[in-house]
């Protein structure tokens, strides 16, 4: 009997160490089978008309181009997210595009905006309370975009869970009714399903909350990114396919003519910021995406064009690491000065958001005082900083 089971058991070792074995081979082969897949797949995938192989060409090149083509159909003033989208929506239908940006890529608003792809869970707020079908049209096209931006560049961008804390009780189902109402417009596009957290639990992952008026939290997902690096991204690929991208490149004045006795735009005299030497760009179409300086362009145009850009300053302030976890953000819908604070991890520290309108020029001031309330995380207040 005892020989019979040392068999038995024998020939169960071998069979396992066997299947182990044969799952191992059937494992690996998959992932080559998969492997030589993604490579055919990508290997018959059409790349763009136009689209340049090997290095990118170098600025030399790129001024070049720009000095010596006789006409643009589209030439782009600034290299923000804005205008190296458009530049690069521009290129790939087929339109000779030139793209100009005073400073470099990415050095102004579109790198210094709160890295977040979110659908806006206020402006919900607003269409449900306020029974606004534009505003809710608006943060269903925002879900639409974030899905789409999680899809194209995986590598810029992911998933974020941000907590919400709550203080008042009535506030819970509150807070949790519209977080849901958030997850049912996403849809299909749903990222992940929010959910309710303990005081003990909100508490471990943000020490530095208020502890004793805190209930809970809730916690809801939407998406971050790298803002700067999707910018240049979309520059670099308008390179790819031909288009004059420059950087360092001043608009100092706009040409025009006239068609029909109508005076148009026609292009505009460009300075390189790197040797100071002046040309002209002309094109049959010129794009303002400078953003806050909008208005500064328009005047070149026309001195009396009306100003149509009311600036707001957004403050960011970064805070040690420990008052956010590394994959968490914290969003607290009013705190104890009535405006809305959110802060989220980024290289390895806490940055933190605050938003307010003003009414001076966009240009940034020598100093300002610059105070961020935490006084609802952990009662405790920031240093003032200077920018």
């Amino acid at each position: 009997m005892r020989r019979f089971r040392r068999l038995v058991s024998r020939v169960a070792a071998v069979g396992a160490v066997g299947a182990v074995v044969a799952a191992g081979v059937t494992y690996w082969k998959v992932q080559d089978l998969q492997r030589a897949t993604l490579s055919a797949a990508q290997a018959s995938c059409d790349k763009p008309a136009g689209w340049r192989d090997g290095p990118l060409p170098s600025r030399e090149e790129q001024l070049k181009a720009l000095q010596e083509t006789i006409e643009f159909d589209m030439l782009v003033i600034g290299g923000g997210a804005t205008g190296a989208g458009v530049a690069l929506d521009a290129q790939s239908r087929g339109l000779k595009t030139a793209l100009v940006e005073m400073y470099d890529f990415s050095s102004g608003t579109s790198s210094r905006s709160t890295k977040l792809i979110h659908g806006g869970v206020r402006y919900l707020q607003k269409a449900i309370l306020g029974f606004d079908v534009e505003q809710y049209k608006m943060v269903k096209e925002a879900l639409s975009e974030r899905a789409n931006l999680l899809a194209i560049a995986p590598h810029l961008s992911y998933p974020l869970p941000i907590m919400l804390p709550v203080y008042k009780l009535w506030q819970i189902p509150y807070f949790w009714g519209g977080i849901k109402a958030y997850d049912f417009v996403a849809g299909s596009e749903l990222l992940k399903p929010s959910y309710f957290l303990n005081k003990t639990k909100a508490l471990e992952l943000f020490p530095m909350l208020k502890r004793d008026a805190l209930c809970g939290a809730l916690v809801y997902y939407d998406g971050q990114q790298n803002d700067a690096r999707m910018n240049v991204a979309l520059a670099l690929t308008s390179a790819r396919l031909g288009a004059a991208v420059l950087n360092h490149v001043q608009v100092t004045q706009l040409i025009h003519k006239e068609e029909d006795g109508v005076k148009r735009v026609a292009g505009a005299i460009c300075r390189d910021r790197m040797t100071g030497k002046e040309f002209t760009v002309r094109a049959k179409c010129v794009v303002n995406a400078t953003g806050p300086f909008t208005d500064d362009v328009r005047r070149m145009d026309s001195e009396e064009a009306r100003k149509i850009v009311q600036p707001s300053s957004g403050v960011h302030i970064i805070l040690p690491d420990y008052y956010s976890p590394q994959n968490m953000g914290l969003l607290d819908p009013q705190t104890s000065r009535r405006c809305r604070g959110s802060s989220r991890s980024w290289a390895r520290s806490s940055s933190g958001t605050r938003s307010d309108r003003r009414r001076s020029s966009p240009t940034p001031r020598t100093s300002c005082d610059a105070r961020w309330d935490t006084s609802s995380a952990g009662g405790r207040r920031s240093p003032s900083t200077s920018s």
